[in-house]
């Protein structure tokens, strides 16, 4: 079967989108700048700020209630429910150690039925000093050696793994240089996987 590793935050969800919105917005009312206009990722110099300030913000959200309370986005979950059983799935995400449990269960809570396998590289924290086995996610899929195409939002992330040759699908966001729409996007995925795989 075709395994596809998907980057969980602002693919499988709308982190970016939720934090911003729930929290950044709410904390800094005076803020004009719009989701879509968030062009660079980190977006701290957008957001007038350091880049640890804009982390903690981050990681703040990912430990409270609200990132356990966000949906899947609409689109992607819908895709899993008709065409999910016909591969295997990875979830890989790049998220600092102290949120990555959250994440994990996140994953489980909305996409276990398919999704039977996670995986991350640590995120770099003041905080945390861990032992580097990846410095990228394209490391650990090349260590791996399993999977055959990556949806991700990070144009950095689909190019180092189609370097190493596999597929590699764009998530558009603000940030990235994807012209599709999330519908043509999981479309693009489903050709890739006729090409690989047929099936029905």
């Amino acid at each position: 079967m075709v395994t596809v590793a998907w980057d969980v935050d602002d693919v499988l969800n709308e982190l970016m989108r939720f934090w911003f919105e729930k929290k950044w917005i709410t904390e800094h009312p005076k803020v004009r700048l719009k989701y879509v206009e968030i062009t660079e990722n980190p977006p701290h110099k957008l957001l007038g700020v350091s880049k640890e300030e804009y982390l903690t913000s981050l990681d703040e959200f990912r430990l409270s209630i609200k990132y356990k309370k966000m949906q899947p986005v609409p689109e992607v979950k819908n895709w899993f429910v008709h065409y999910g059983k016909f591969f295997r799935h990875i979830a890989l995400t790049a998220a600092p150690l102290s949120c990555t449990p959250i994440s994990a269960a996140w994953v489980i809570r909305h996409f276990g039925y398919w999704v039977r396998s996670f995986s991350f590289v640590p995120s770099q924290r003041k905080r945390e000093n861990l032992p580097q086995y990846d410095k990228t996610k394209g490391d650990l899929l090349r260590w791996w050696g399993k999977a055959d195409i990556l949806v991700d939002d990070s144009i950095s992330n689909v190019e180092e793994a189609q370097s190493m040759g596999m597929q590699a699908i764009l998530m558009p966001q603000p940030w990235n240089n994807s012209k599709l729409t999330t519908e043509q996007t999981l479309e693009l995925l489903m050709n890739l996987t006729r090409k690989m795989s047929p099936h029905d």
